[in-house]
């Protein structure tokens, strides 16, 4: 892995960190602090390794059924901020439309996170930006197949 990749990685990580720590010691937040740590309160699964001084250097691997909870968490921030400025254009649609059959934005976004995964793996791939129609094509297949939970 470049070193520049793992210096954004390690400084997002360490962000991540940082408004954890700011949170349990009580300090303010700005405002983008704020929809981190209200997505990392969503996951207390996650709260152990925000505390662990190795969490910067720590290795996910898919192949091994590990998910990265940075990169999770990380997701659930981006799908927040597309549908705040619905960029691409349709996603608030869309992604008021998911909350309404899935009955939370939390659970919405968990069915958003695989169209959104896939968006950037293909991405990485083919070494290109993502594909906005091809996202919201899959997209507007949740909202087809979504379940109501409400």
């Amino acid at each position: 892995m470049p070193d520049s990749l793992i210096q954004d990685r390690d400084t997002s990580r360490q962000f991540f960190l940082d408004v954890w720590h700011k949170y349990r010691n009580r300090q303010s937040l700005q405002p983008l602090e704020k929809v981190i740590l209200e997505v990392i309160l969503e996951h207390p699964e996650y709260h152990h390794l925000l505390e662990d001084p190795d969490a910067l250097q720590r290795e996910f691997s898919p192949d091994s059924g590990q998910t990265n909870p940075f990169l999770h968490m990380g997701m659930h921030i981006t799908i927040r901020e597309q549908a705040s400025i619905d960029r691409p254009a349709g996603i608030a649609a869309i992604y008021q439309q998911i909350v309404n059959k899935a009955g939370s934005p939390y659970a919405a976004e968990h069915e958003m996170l695989e169209c959104l995964g896939e968006s950037l793996w293909l991405a990485q791939r083919h070494n290109t930006l993502p594909d906005e129609s091809r996202y919201l094509e899959c997209l507007q297949r949740l909202v087809k197949t979504s379940v109501n939970k409400s």
